[in-house]
């Protein structure tokens, strides 16, 4: 592990030189690559015919989507900062916060920023630790890291290696970060097919650890089918050391959806993808490549399905879940095209790539996920932007259903499902193509409401800050958290 650290009042330190040298060094290998099905894949450009690139440059002119990297956003919205990349160089990814403090995540380590001051984010610390797509979240002085790549090793300086060698690592990272100026590594934990994404289940004495990973093959040894549940880790608060895989619950012991050719445009079902806990109600929700999933956590270690549905039609990939507060609705996205492709046009529709937003009826072990609507935004984007319904989370207000997402290049979307039947769109922030001469990834990865303002991070563009102001959403500044990783959705009114 190295540790990048950031003052812009003193001249860097020759250590900080030294260690700037080195991350150098390791990125000139190249980055580390994603798990080659849908999910977040999709880094490399790909050209676009003269006629599509002539179509959004005539979009520009006609000013029907904004000119190439021009921000533009709804009259509620201020933006309020954007702190580049820095010493990482990598995909920008997922973000967490704790207190004064957010945590982002990127395919080369992760990043600490101070957000005491949201007009001025400052950087604390910057850790190199290759391993894509380091899905991060934290808990207490504990912060934990996904990585999906098949590595040499479980060290932050290990290299590449294919899955089919027996020795290759893939997993859990936790480190120490009592000191947010200098994380410390202290443990690893091995999961089958490595760790997508993860979702904390955060009790007293521990921290579970739910790991969403999928594509297995008989040519990986540590990743073999079926792979159709979850790897559960428990991690002790005061010896993280100890961590490890407790059950591997199946949550498809019919196989889950088998995609084409039974169900053309899906995708077949070999685990999850990303998983959202309600801990105040010990509930969960399974966004997981063809199935859509509900299921009881009261007890942890062996959660329980409740219900599950499918939609064959419109959904092509289950990629994450958000519940509404009161528990009766929970949005489903599809990462349509796998975050690698221009999703958001007329060719696709309103209906693919689409949020599904469900009602939740019936009580207890019988409840069940009813479909309501689709919502998608509505915006135009040219077709070299990468456009796709990414992640998001509640804006918290007593009475409403309220939401902020992430759509790559489809920007920043503040949307409400209060009427599941009739969501609509009520504020936007995006910058306009990187280019018109081919399609390219980038835009807000994660976008998430955190005391009073929304923060998001731009995978090629960086940390972005925003302020919305409108009777709506205004009673959300009230409320104040200790902490966020959204996929472990808090109870927002008990604080």
């Amino acid at each position: 592990m190295i540790s990048l650290r950031t003052n812009p009042a003193r001249r860097r330190r020759p250590g900080v030189v030294a260690a700037a040298g080195l991350l150098a060094t390791l990125l000139a290998a190249g980055p580390a690559a994603a798990s080659p099905d849908p999910g977040d894949t999709s880094t490399a450009r790909t050209d676009v015919s003269t006629a599509q690139q002539a179509e959004a440059e005539a979009a520009i002119r006609s000013g029907e989507i904004p000119g190439v990297d021009e921000i533009v956003h709804s009259d509620n919205i201020t933006h309020l900062a954007n702190v580049p990349k820095d010493a990482l160089k990598g995909l920008n990814t997922d973000l967490a916060f704790q207190g004064k403090y957010a945590y982002a995540g990127n395919y080369d380590g992760f990043r600490i920023f101070d957000i005491s001051d949201p007009k001025s984010p400052k950087t604390v610390s910057q850790v190199l630790c290759p391993g894509s797509q380091n899905d991060i979240s934290v808990s207490g002085d504990l912060l934990f890291l996904s990585t999906d790549s098949s590595r040499s090793d479980d060290s932050c300086t290990s290299t590449t290696q294919p899955a089919t060698e027996k020795s290759s690592w893939e997993g859990m990272k936790v480190f120490d970060i009592s000191d947010k100026r200098n994380p410390k590594y202290v443990a690893a934990v091995e999961t089958a097919c490595g760790s997508h994404t993860h979702t904390l289940v955060p009790e007293r004495r521990n921290v579970y650890v739910y790991v969403s990973s999928y594509s297995p093959s008989e040519a990986f040894p540590d990743c073999r089918p079926p792979h159709d549940g979850i790897s559960v880790i428990k991690v002790p608060r005061n010896a993280p050391e100890k961590a490890a895989v407790v059950n591997f619950p199946v949550l498809f012991p019919d196989g889950g959806n088998p995609g084409a050719p039974t169900n053309p445009g899906v995708s077949r079902t070999t685990g999850c993808h990303d998983i959202t806990v309600l801990p105040s109600k010990d509930l969960a929700a399974g966004a997981c490549m063809g199935d859509g999933l509900l299921f009881s956590i009261k007890d942890p270690e062996n959660p329980k399905i409740i219900d599950r549905v499918q939609d064959n039609v419109n959904f092509a990939f289950w990629h994450s879940a958000t519940f509404n507060q009161k528990t009766d609705k929970v949005v489903f996205t599809d990462e349509l095209g796998g975050g690698g492709a221009a999703t958001c046009n007329d060719e696709v529709g309103p209906d693919r790539g689409a949020n599904g937003i469900y009602d939740i009826v019936g009580r207890g072990d019988h409840r069940k996920l009813v479909f309501r609507s689709y919502f998608k935004i509505d915006r135009p984007q040219a077709d070299t932007e990468v456009c796709v319904a990414h992640n998001g989370s509640i804006i918290p207000v007593k009475g409403r259903d309220l939401m902020v997402q992430a759509w790559y290049q489809g920007g920043v979307s503040v949307w409400d499902f209060t009427d599941s039947s009739k969501p609509k769109e009520i504020g936007y922030f995006e910058r306009g193509p990187v280019t018109t001469d081919a399609v390219t990834t980038a835009g807000p990865w994660s976008a998430y409401y955190y005391n009073g303002y929304i923060y998001s991070n731009d995978i090629a563009k960086g940390l972005d800050v925003l302020k919305i102001d409108d009777r709506r959403t205004d009673p959300a500044k009230r409320v104040r958290l200790d902490e966020l990783n959204v996929q472990t959705q808090p109870d927002y009114f008990d604080h």
